[in-house]
């Protein structure tokens, strides 16, 4: 089953969510802002991802720039920051198995499909 970290207000986001839907592939919507992730399943998903936890921030969300940016924070600090923050979390992350990647560009996702597929 492939999982996709999905904001529908997010152009990128809806994009990727129809390739998945016109490939016919099994598929999950997170809608981690309406049911935010426990640390340990952001933490997971981070190494899925293979990035640190400020990889994943969103640097120009209003929030990031007014309330975070000019901060000194740890890994931990960041994990905490987007697991009380969501919003932040950048997207879209499609993930299957022990993989995931963000979905930008699109062309991303069309590889990491090829690749699962």
């Amino acid at each position: 089953m492939i999982f996709i970290y999905h904001n529908p207000r997010c152009r990128k986001s809806r994009e990727a969510l129809e390739l998945i839907e016109k490939l016919g592939l099994p598929y999950e919507v997170v809608d981690y802002q309406k049911n935010p992730l426990t640390k340990e399943a952001l933490a997971e998903l981070i190494t899925k991802l293979g990035l640190a936890p400020h990889d994943l921030i969103r640097k120009n969300e209003a929030l990031w720039k007014a309330s975070f940016r000019d901060k000194n924070l740890s890994q931990k600090d960041f994990l905490r920051v987007i697991h009380e923050n969501p919003k932040l979390i950048e997207r879209p992350i499609v993930e299957y198995k022990d993989k995931a990647i963000i979905g930008r560009p699109i062309e991303r996702v069309v590889d990491f499909l090829k690749a699962i597929s």
